[in-house]
């Protein structure tokens, strides 16, 4: 069982198994929403995911493709915690950053990188992994 946290510890969650997929996504909304060029993402099941603690807030946003994208953040110190997308309603999309264990969330393999059309000219392609310049991308 791999857990994760907020900054304050108010809110907890875990999640079973190995992830799906990992994934850097360069879109905006990201970019905004982690304060930074990217967000790095470890994707797992929506059936393997759970809250354990506390009750997350959420910020649904219209994206690109026009599907809704719901993200749940600490209400207490703003942590962003995980995302859930309309056009992976699969999946949870969990901000790596959030993961306890390091060596979870330091994945040394990055698997796809999406919206690569927003990266920002100082962050380079990371090799191996797939370019998606948006989300669909092949």
């Amino acid at each position: 069982m791999t857990k994760g946290s907020c900054m304050c510890g108010e809110i907890a969650y875990e999640y079973s198994g190995e992830p799906q997929v990992t994934a850097l996504c360069h879109c905006v909304d990201c970019q905004k929403w982690s304060g930074s060029a990217y967000t790095s993402n470890v994707v797992v099941p929506r059936t393997s995911f759970k809250v354990t603690k506390g009750h997350p807030k959420s910020y649904n946003v219209k994206a690109d493709s026009g599907k809704m994208n719901n993200h749940w953040f600490c209400g207490t110190c703003g942590s962003s915690l995980y995302t859930e997308v309309e056009i992976m309603p699969d999946v949870v999309c969990i901000k790596a950053g959030s993961i306890d264990d390091k060596s979870v969330r330091d994945f040394k393999k990055t698997g796809v990188e999406f919206y690569t059309k927003d990266r920002m000219g100082y962050s380079q392609p990371v090799t191996g992994a797939d370019q998606k310049r948006v989300f669909a991308d092949s």
